[in-house]
């Protein structure tokens, strides 16, 4: 009798053991199948035109961009001073077209140069931790600055990112893709001159 229960108990914590490894093998292949449909929709981008909604230490702007890999973007925000931020290739410039003022800003050492090389975006997408929801895939990266991208769960595209820049702003970025793969003319990431 002692010897059929230890073997019925034996039965159970197998069947319980071999049903958590089952889910968890099937759980990380649906995982890594959502980061692979993700790189595969990366790799396929040259450029991409959005509008946006970022949300900067509580201040809400509104605009639209041109973002060409590697490392250029150009947005144009829907505010009274007209303001454009041109990135390109590391350096960032921003024009307040209503009082022709432009400055330049330091971004060698800002996380948000992940998102603008393709390279870059692709090593957060690999080695990020993933979370699902119903709508969006997360990926939370810890590497020099903590990173959280988001993309769509249906389409695989790109949806935005949270980010903590070198001034220690939290910046929560959500954009909704209106073109892919255009071309642009050469100098649409010209950065402007000092004024």
């Amino acid at each position: 009798m002692l010897a059929r229960q230890i073997m019925l108990a034996n039965v159970k914590f197998f069947k319980k053991t071999f049903l958590i490894s089952f889910f968890l093998l099937i759980t990380s292949s649906l995982l890594a199948n959502e980061k692979n449909q993700i790189i595969s929709q990366l790799n396929s981008l040259n450029s991409l035109e959005f509008t946006f909604d970022q949300l900067i230490n509580e201040k809400t702007e509104k605009g639209s961009c041109l973002l060409e890999f590697p490392g250029k973007l150009k947005c144009n925000y829907f505010d009274d001073k007209k303001k454009e931020l041109i990135i390109n290739n590391k350096r960032l410039a921003i024009t307040q077209k209503r009082y022709n003022k432009t400055y330049h800003y330091p971004i060698s050492k800002s996380p948000f140069l992940n998102i603008l090389y393709k390279d870059k975006l692709l090593a957060i997408v690999q080695s990020g931790e993933l979370e699902l929801t119903d709508e969006i895939i997360k990926l939370v990266y810890f590497g020099d600055n903590e990173i959280t991208v988001f993309f769509d769960k249906k389409n695989m595209d790109l949806k935005g990112w949270e980010i903590k820049d070198q001034y220690n702003n939290n910046i929560n970025f959500s954009l909704n893709i209106i073109a892919r793969n255009d071309s642009y003319k050469r100098d649409t990431f010209k950065v402007p001159e000092i004024n």
